[in-house]
């Protein structure tokens, strides 16, 4: 029991965390530096708690992060997501083996398609002048506590 208890503690931190992030996204369409250097330093401490070992697993972790640090920043690049979006996946990366990762990803997409219509309709809707910012943390968010908690809440997962 005692040794289930750390991991689940360290995931609703996330969970709040990754709220906040929503929120925050939602109010301001940033997701602070803040935010997204304490989803990373807190991958440590999760890696600690499932008994992780530094080689190969810490490192396979690491590499992930990297990895999808690069490759989003390429869409930053050209203009296709934000900064925060990008330091925000690069961090959960850290926390997710590469399967969940794939799964965050696909959710992520299928969400930022949901997100990205209802921000184009509320830009219309309420008559504003100028591109469409779409609070694309949102999804992240949302995709991240969907992978984090199914298997607390989907028997079958």
């Amino acid at each position: 029991m005692t040794h289930d208890f750390l991991p689940a503690l360290c995931l609703l931190a996330l969970a709040l965390v990754l709220i906040r992030a929503v929120v925050t996204d939602l109010a301001r369409r940033t997701i602070s530096n803040r935010l997204n250097i304490t989803v990373a330093l807190m991958a440590p401490l999760y890696w600690a708690s499932i008994g992780l070992p530094l080689w190969p697993g810490v490192a396979i972790q690491i590499g992930l992060g990297v990895a999808v640090f690069g490759l989003f920043a390429i869409l930053f690049a050209i203009g296709m997501m934000g900064g925060g979006d990008v330091k925000l996946l690069a961090a959960l990366a850290l926390w997710l083996p590469f399967g969940a990762l794939g799964w965050l990803l696909v959710l992520m997409a299928m969400l930022g398609g949901v997100v990205t219509v209802v921000a184009i309709v509320h830009h219309g809707a309420t008559r504003r002048i100028g591109r469409v910012e779409v609070p694309y943390g949102v999804a992240i968010a949302l995709a991240a506590l969907w992978v984090v908690g199914e298997p607390y809440f989907n028997p079958f997962a």
